[in-house]
Formats: structure tokens, C-alpha cells, sequence
């Protein structure tokens, strides 16, 4: 089953407030240009994936509307399920990718969107790490497709 990207995300710095962009360059063990963890270093994802629904599902919980990108997450996705995607290849677009594990939340996300009890409102639906395979642009609108 196919899932769409319907946001992507990047901070420029460390700490720094998101921002919404149509599209984003991605680089193979590097991540997203321009984003605070673009380099190259096996030793991190190159990318995180969110579920929208299971972020909404997160605000649900608080009680709160929460806003796009308060969950830092670089690329949020509706229609499919980020845990089938551990382990295995799959398409954003042009860009060919491997989920590599959850993207547990951590307390520095909750200290930053000041929102009591964010951390553990998204236990469970922090996401997906991802390791970029090749080269290309992810856009808003893209497929996200196993191999």
C-alpha cells in the first residue's frame, strides 16, 4: 500500500524553529540540504518519517491541536504504516530509501514546543529513521512505495 508526503520539515540549526518547504533536496548519507543534520555520518538517520495521523492521534491525547511540524520530524506521511517499513527499501519519489528504526520521541522535542507531556504522547508514534540510498528531490505531494 502507497502513502502520500504531505509535509516536510527542516531547522537550519540546532534548536532552531522548523520550517515548512515544498520540497527538499536529499543526498545519500548525508540527509536534507539545508537541514540541521545534513553530514554524512553512519552513525545517524539521514531522514525521519511521521505518520500524520498517529501525530494527530498525539494531540488527541494532550487534548491540544498540535501544529505541523511541532513533532521536528522531517517528512510527515499519510496512508501508510511506518513500522512495515523497517527493515526494508522503499521509494519517496525519485529518492530510494531504507527504514532503518522507530524514531523514538525525546525530552528535548517536549522542552522545545514547550507541550507537557508531548514525549509521552508520542511514545509509540514517533516515526521512522531513515537511511537515503540515492540521490533526489522529495517534494510534498510524492509517493512513498515498498520496493
Amino acid at each position: 500500500m502507497a502513502g502520500r508526503v504531505t509535509d516536510i520539515h527542516i531547522a537550519r540549526e540546532k534548536s532552531a524553529p522548523v520550517e515548512s518547504v515544498s520540497s527538499a533536496a536529499a543526498v545519500a548519507g548525508a540527509g536534507l540540504r539545508g537541514d540541521r543534520h545534513f553530514l554524512p555520518d553512519d552513525d545517524k538517520p539521514d531522514l525521519t518519517l511521521i505518520d500524520a495521523d498517529a501525530f494527530a492521534a498525539a494531540g488527541d491525547d494532550l487534548g491540544v491541536e498540535l501544529e505541523p511540524g511541532e513533532h521536528r520530524r522531517n517528512v510527515t506521511v499519510s496512508g501508510i504504516d511506518l513500522d512495515s517499513l523497517i527493515g526494508t527499501e522503499f521509494t519517496i519519489g525519485e529518492v530510494r530509501c531504507q527504514g532503518l528504526a522507530d524514531c523514538p520521541p525525546c525530552a528535548h522535542l517536549e522542552n522545545l514546543t514547550a507541550r507537557d507531556g508531548l514525549q509521552v504522547a508520542m511514545t509509540d508514534r514517533g516515526g521512522l529513521e531513515v537511511r537515503i540510498l540515492t540521490d533526489g528531490t522529495i517534494r510534498v505531494g510524492d509517493t512513498v512505495e515498498p520496493l
